[in-house]
C-alpha cells in the first residue's frame, strides 16, 4: 500500500537559496513545455503529445537551463501528466461546462514552488543523520537538515521506494517521500459497525457513538464569515489572506478526519469487526439540497473521510465494505418499513410501522451495519463458490 511521507527542510541560506532557485527554473521550463505541448496538440481530438514525443521537441533546451538531464526528464513527465489528470477530470465530469472548457482552453500552468520530482539519482537521503542531498541548478547540496517524526523516520527507513516531491508552502521547503507500507493479513469480522457519514454529525456509528462537533461547526461558520468579509474587500491583501485560510481550513478538516477515521478502526479492529460505509458518490445528483446545505456538503471533505478509512483499516487488518446509501435514514432497522415520514426530522426518527423510535443518525447507522453483514456474506458465498 502506498502512502506519502512528508518531512521539513531545514537548509542554511546558502542551499535555502539554491533549492528555491532549482524549484523557479523547474516549474518556469516546465510552463514553457506546457505551452509547447499545447501549441502542437492535435487539432481534432485536442490531446497533446506523447510524453517521449513531447520530450524530442523541448529536451535539449530544458537541460540547457542547468537543470540537467533528470530534472528535464522529469519536468517533461510532469508536465504530460497533468495534462493526463485535465483529460481525465473532463472525461469523468470532474470538470463540466464552462470549467471544462477553461481547462482545456489554455495550457496548464505550474506555480513557482510547485513540486519537482527527483529519482535517486539525484536525491539521496542519509536516514541515520536525517539529512538529504539533492541536485540543483548550483551542483550538488549536501547535508541538508529533515525533520519528521520518529513514525515517519521509520517508515522511510523500511519502505522508501520511488521518487521524492520537492515543493515549497508558506515560505518553507518540504520533501515528499513514497513508501510502499505492506498490507496486514486480513481478518474475517465477527460482525461490522456501521458508519453514517452527515453534516451535523461527521459520523455516526451503529454503536451510538457521534462524531461531531459543536466546536467544529463554530469554527465553520466563523470561517465562512471570515471568508466572507475578504471577498468583499477584493483586494490583493485579501486574496493572499483567502489562500491562507483555505489552506488552513483544509489542514484542520484533514487533522479533524484522521482522527475520526483512527478511532473507527481502532474500535474495529479492538472487537474483530470491519467497517461498513455509505457509498456517497454521486449524492450531490441523486437528493435535492437547499442552498444552506449544499455549501455545507462542499465545505466537508466527506470522500477523504472515507479514504483515511480505508487506508487505516487496510493497516490494521480491517474489512471494509461500501453498501448503498438509498434510504438509510427512512428505512425501520426492525419491521424494514420505508417512508420519508419515518424521519420526523433532522435528528429523529420514528416508524410509522412499528412505532420504533431513536436518533436518525444511529438509525441509519444500524441500517448501513445490516447491510454490510449482508454484502460481505454476498462476497464470502462468491469466494466460497470460486
Amino acid at each position: 500500500m502506498k502512502q506519502v511521507v512528508v518531512v521539513k527542510l531545514v537548509p542554511d541560506a546558502v542551499s535555502r537559496a539554491a533549492l528555491v532557485e532549482t524549484l523557479r527554473v523547474c516549474n518556469a521550463e516546465a510552463n514553457r513545455i506546457a505551452k509547447v505541448a499545447f501549441a502542437h496538440r492535435d487539432k481534432a481530438t485536442g490531446q497533446v503529445e506523447r510524453e517521449y514525443a513531447l520530450r524530442g521537441r523541448v529536451y535539449a533546451e530544458a537541460k540547457a537551463t542547468g537543470i540537467g538531464s533528470q530534472l528535464a526528464q522529469h519536468a517533461v513527465k510532469k508536465v504530460r501528466d497533468a495534462y493526463t489528470v485535465v483529460y481525465a477530470q473532463c472525461r469523468t465530469g470532474m470538470l463540466r461546462g464552462a470549467r471544462a472548457a477553461k481547462a482545456l482552453g489554455k495550457p496548464v500552468a505550474f506555480e513557482e514552488g510547485a513540486a519537482q520530482p527527483f529519482d535517486d539519482r539525484c536525491l539521496s537521503w542519509d536516514l541515520d543523520v536525517r539529512t538529504v542531498s539533492i541536485r540543483t541548478v548550483a551542483g550538488r547540496v549536501k547535508e541538508i537538515a529533515f525533520a519528521c517524526s520518529k513514525r515517519d523516520l521509520a517508515a522511510l527507513r523500511a519502505y522508501r521506494k520511488g521518487e521524492s516531491d520537492l515543493f515549497a508552502r508558506g515560505g518553507e521547503l518540504y520533501l515528499a517521500a513514497t513508501v510502499e507500507i505492506p498490507e496486514a493479513e486480513p481478518v474475517d469480522p465477527v460482525d461490522f459497525i456501521g458508519v453514517d457519514r452527515g453534516i451535523v454529525n461527521l459520523a455516526t456509528t451503529s454503536g451510538g457513538v457521534n462524531f461531531q462537533g459543536k466546536d467544529l461547526e463554530r469554527y465553520r461558520r466563523r470561517m465562512a464569515r471570515a471568508r466572507a468579509e475578504l471577498q468583499a474587500k477584493g483586494s490583493r491583501a485579501a486574496k493572499q489572506k483567502l489562500k491562507q485560510r483555505s489552506r488552513r481550513e483544509a489542514r484542520h478538516a484533514t487533522h479533524v478526519n484522521h482522527k475520526i477515521a483512527k478511532e473507527i478502526v481502532s474500535a474495529a479492529e479492538r472487537t474483530g469487526r470491519g467497517i461498513a460505509l455509505e457509498d456517497l458518490e454521486g449524492i450531490r445528483e441523486r437528493v435535492r439540497l437547499t442552498r444552506s446545505q449544499r455549501g455545507r456538503i462542499s465545505q466537508w471533505p466527506f470522500h477523504q473521510l472515507a479514504q483515511h478509512i480505508a487506508y487505516k483499516a487496510k493497516r490494521a487488518g480491517v474489512a471494509v465494505v461500501t453498501v448503498d446509501a438509498r434510504h438509510t435514514s427512512q428505512m425501520c432497522p426492525l419491521c424494514h418499513h420505508t417512508e420519508r415520514a419515518n424521519r420526523r426530522s433532522r435528528d429523529e426518527f420514528c416508524c410509522r410501522g412499528c412505532g420504533l423510535a431513536g436518533p436518525a443518525d444511529v438509525i441509519a447507522a444500524v441500517n448501513v451495519r445490516r447491510r454490510g453483514r449482508m454484502a460481505w456474506a454476498v462476497c464470502e458465498g462468491s469466494r466460497a463458490a470460486a
